[in-house]
Parts: structure tokens; sequence; C-alpha cells
């Protein structure tokens, strides 16, 4: 295959998969305990990422200070997962999606406030993504207004994750440092999980969204993501996070015969908008500060 078709190939692999999680996320909650659900998740799928690191002759060996940024780490992105599951108990998945498409708005926010200079067009942009995110702030179509809080939660824990994790001594590799920062977040969520699970008996559907989640979501899409970090423009990577609530808003539409309001549909539109352009600004300056990327 020609590079350019191991481009597009892994592209929609992020594009399909991840925007597949909000389904599978919302399919798993109907019978699984939400918590021992993606506490179980992540240390599962940590387990097989170091599985993969191992097999293709890596070490597992960290120091103490990258160990507990990992754990640190985890606590945050797989927890902003943790929380998405119960958000989807009251959002549909459309809207849950869209909210999570404005991390990158969040990240330029957190971004200006540690007092880092940034271009005014990106700062504008985001402006126009939360004129964006305002509008879908409304509980309308199913949501609930405590499910659309915990999606925003769930969003600003993302950002956090992100912005700090740049400032943190991690693993040079980046599938080691993903795999324990897994297993962290996961451990650490696991006996708040195992103490709320109380009575529980999962359909098999259920089930098989979480092992969907483990085997796909977790490990095809970050390996197809960190191939795209590692060969393909920055700027072209980032496009996952406009085309993931698209994807996710169809599914939504065809399997769970979700709707979506016009007003979510301006929201919506403005939201993707204003992500495209920071993408688009923010990915050549970065570029130039970081050949590597």
């Amino acid at each position: 295959m020609s590079y350019r078709g191991k481009v597009w190939t892994a592209l929609w692999t992020v594009y399909l998969v991840w925007g597949s999680t909000y389904l599978a996320i919302a399919i798993a909650v109907e019978t699984l305990p939400p918590l021992l659900a993606v506490a179980t998740r992540f240390i599962l799928a940590g387990a097989i990422m170091a599985g993969i690191v191992l097999a293709r002759g890596g070490s597992m060996r960290v120091s103490r200070s990258a160990l507990a940024s990992c754990v640190l780490i985890g606590c945050l992105l797989p927890g902003a997962n943790a929380v998405l599951f119960f958000a989807e108990r009251d959002t549909p998945i459309g809207l849950a999606s869209l909210i999570i498409a404005s991390v990158p708005l969040w990240v330029i926010v957190l971004r200006l406030a540690s007092g880092e200079r940034l271009r005014g067009t990106a700062v504008g942009a985001v402006v126009l993504g939360f004129a964006g995110v305002a509008v879908l702030l409304r509980p309308s179509g199913g949501a609930t207004a405590v499910g659309i809080a915990l999606c925003v939660l769930s969003a600003v824990m993302w950002s956090v994750g992100t912005v700090i994790s740049r400032h943190l001594p991690l693993p040079p590799h980046p599938f080691t440092a993903t795999a324990y920062q897994m297993l962290g977040g996961g451990l650490a969520m696991l006996p708040l999980g195992l103490a709320t699970a109380g009575s529980w008996s999962p359909s098999w559907h259920s089930a098989l969204a979480w092992f969907y989640l483990v085997t796909i979501g977790s490990v095809v899409g970050y390996t197809a993501y960190v191939w795209l970090l590692a060969h393909a423009p920055l700027n072209t990577t980032a496009t996952y996070a406009y085309v993931n609530p698209v994807v996710a808003i169809i599914l939504g539409f065809l399997i769970n015969d979700e709707s979506i309001s016009t007003m979510a549909l301006i929201g919506a539109a403005i939201i993707v908008a204003s992500v495209a352009l920071v993408i688009r600004i923010e990915s050549p300056a970065r570029a130039r500060r970081n050949p590597a990327s």
C-alpha cells in the first residue's frame, strides 16, 4: 500500500472507531455499572497495550516520576471517559460528541490561563466556538442538565490532562506511556467501581459493546492515531476532532433513532467550524516549533 493509502486508512480508522465509541458507551451503560465498566475497560486495554510493547521488543521499565505522571494523566484522561459513561445515560450520543468536540477550545483557554501568548485569530476562533457550545447547553432532545454538565466536565478533564501532559516527565515511547496511563486510571477507578456496582446482569449487547471499547476503541483506534502522529501532518491528524462528531450523529440517527434539533445543528456547525479554524491556525505554528511532529 502506498504512503497516501496508509495515511487515509489510518485516518478513516480513527474517524470511524473513535466516532463509534459514543454509541458503544451508550450501549454498554444500558446494563453495566458505568464506573466498573470504564475501570475494567482501561485495565484490560492497558494490559493489551503493554503486551504489544513487549512483543515488539520494547521495555515497560520507567522512572518513578514518569510512572507517577502516567497515573495522574490516567486519572484525568480515562477519568474523563468515566464521566462520559455517566453522561451518556442522560444525553444522546450526538449531543455528547458535539460537546466533547470542544476539547481543542478548552485547551486554548487553559494555555491562555497559563500565560501563553497565542495568535488573536486563534482566540477569536475559541470565542466563536464557545458561542456554539452555549447554544448546545440547554436540556433538549432527550438530554438533561446533569447529562450536559457531565459532558462539559468530561471535556474539561480531557483538556487539563492534555495540557499538563506536555509539562510532566513521561516515558519516551508513546505506547509505553499510554499503557501506564490506561492501567493507572483503570486501577485508580476500580475500587470505587466495585463499591458502587451493586447488583447487575449485563446483556449480551452491553458486554459486546464493552469488548469493542477495549479492543477496537482503545487499542486499534489509538494505534492508528499514534501512527498518524508519527507519519502524517499534524493538521491532517487533528481532523478527527470534527469528523468524530459527524460519525457519532449519523450512528445515533441510524441505530439509536436519535434526532437533533435545528438549534443543535446550528451549534454543531459553529463548533465544528471553530475547531477546524483552531486546528488550521495552531498546527503549522506547532510544526515550526517542533519539526519532529
